[in-house]
């Protein structure tokens, strides 16, 4: 099961975590996993390299954390919520592979 943690403070994404993996298919045929690796590293890539932001990344097999300071939040909210809104789409689809949690701090 793929489990994604999205952090919110004062109302804004400031972080997640995606993690495990979806069961759906072979490793390296599985298209749900495809599709939330791909959908987490656009995220990413879009926060670094077109907004030039230096948000905390851990990337392992399996595993994506990222931690956004209040004012990179701000700036990255719009892509954010686009991630958590494609997420929580894909988990409603797909309720025994994915799940999608959403915490204040």
């Amino acid at each position: 099961m793929i489990k994604v943690s999205f952090v919110k403070k004062d109302g804004l994404i400031c972080g997640y975590t995606v993690e495990g993996h979806s069961g759906l298919g072979y490793e390296g045929n599985d298209i749900l996993c495809a599709t939330v690796s791909s959908a987490a590293y656009m995220t990413v890539n879009t926060i670094t390299d077109i907004l030039n932001l230096e948000p905390e990344i851990q990337v392992k097999d399996g595993f994506m954390a990222i931690k956004l300071s209040s004012q990179q939040s701000v700036k990255a909210q719009d892509i954010l919520c686009g991630f958590q809104l494609h997420l929580t789409a894909l988990s409603e689809q797909y309720k025994e592979n994915i799940t999608v949690k959403i915490s204040e701090v």
